[in-house]
């Protein structure tokens, strides 16, 4: 007689499982269970405010940079610069006016600091402060401009006269329109503005007046001094 044998039950298809029909696959088992292992949104590097400001402000860069280019190009042309029979332009009152407009800007970064700590009663003062500074800055610059009219530069004078007049009067005009800019973002905090988190225009002004405070060293340099 042969061994008996025992096979092996035979595994049978479900008849009671349509044609065609598979389990799904298992998952591979994901680290903490809910929406944890889930991959979050990636934060672009920069938001809309700053992307803005920074092609807004590459064009005032290039503004700028091509009025300075004209002022050079019309000192080296010139026999003499200063002319002769012009006054001298105020390198130390300007020098001390430099140094108010820097300090506006020390002003906004602590206000800044303030807004970030939700500290609304310094980041109010810390932006009039800012204000105030650059209000100085402006009356001390017109007063310098009414002694040298006085003395005889106008915008007739020559080169000389001209690309001063232009050049310091340009980034006047700037420094104007950032005391509006921030004297509307000053007047919105007090509402109770921007403590939310949404600040893009508190942030975009602050970029603004870093800008034109960064701007004038250079611009002292090459007018008033070189």
């Amino acid at each position: 007689m042969s061994p008996l044998t025992i096979d092996a039950p035979v595994e049978r298809p479900d008849r009671t499982r349509p044609p065609g029909d598979r389990l799904p696959p298992l998952r591979p088992p994901e680290h903490g269970d809910g929406d944890d292992g889930a991959p979050q949104p990636s934060r672009p590097l920069l938001d809309n405010v700053r992307l803005g400001m920074l092609f807004f402000l590459s064009a005032e860069t290039m503004l700028f940079a091509a009025f300075v280019s004209g002022f050079f190009v019309l000192r080296l042309a010139a026999p003499q610069w200063p002319p002769p029979l012009q006054p001298r332009l105020p390198v130390i009152v300007t020098g001390i006016n430099t140094f108010i407009l820097a300090t506006s800007s020390a002003a906004l970064i602590i206000a800044m600091a303030a807004f970030r700590r939700r500290d609304r009663p310094r980041l109010q003062r810390g932006l009039a402060l800012t204000a105030a500074l650059g209000t100085l800055f402006l009356a001390v610059q017109g007063y310098e401009w009414v002694r040298l009219i006085h003395y005889g530069l106008h915008v007739t004078s020559g080169a000389y006269g001209a690309t001063f007049y232009t050049l310091i009067g340009l980034h006047a005009v700037h420094v104007l329109g950032a005391l509006v800019w921030l004297g509307v973002a000053l007047r919105l905090v007090s509402r109770g503005r921007f403590l939310d988190g949404r600040a893009g225009i508190l942030r975009a002004c602050a970029i603004y007046w870093h800008f034109v405070v960064g701007l004038w060293p250079i611009l002292y340099v090459a007018v008033y001094l070189t």
